[in-house]
């Protein structure tokens, strides 16, 4: 049996949060590592924790999720997390 994936869920909302967290902790093959409100704390907690992943949401206060996963992912190894965005809005923009 291979490593459990490992999964930082970052979303300013806690009910949100704590549903990923429910949902995905329920799975044999990924590990919830951690968890994180904002951007700044997403940045801090990616670099303490490294997660294979980092599920974020893109709009949250203080640092949003666009430059949280740029900092991420610049101060990062090769091999470092794949940050996978998610949001409730439907403006194509966020995508871009």
């Amino acid at each position: 049996m291979s490593d459990p994936i490992r999964v930082l869920v970052v979303d300013d909302q806690a009910l949100v949060r704590a549903g990923f967290v429910l949902i995905l902790g329920g799975e044999a093959d990924i590990e919830v590592v951690g968890e994180a409100s904002d951007g700044i704390e997403a940045v801090h907690a990616a670099r303490a924790l490294n997660p294979d992943v980092v599920l974020m949401d893109i709009r949250m206060p203080e640092m949003d999720g666009l430059a949280a996963a740029e900092q991420i992912c610049s101060g990062a190894a090769e091999n470092g997390p794949r940050v996978l965005m998610l949001t409730t809005f439907a403006l194509d923009e966020y995508v871009y």
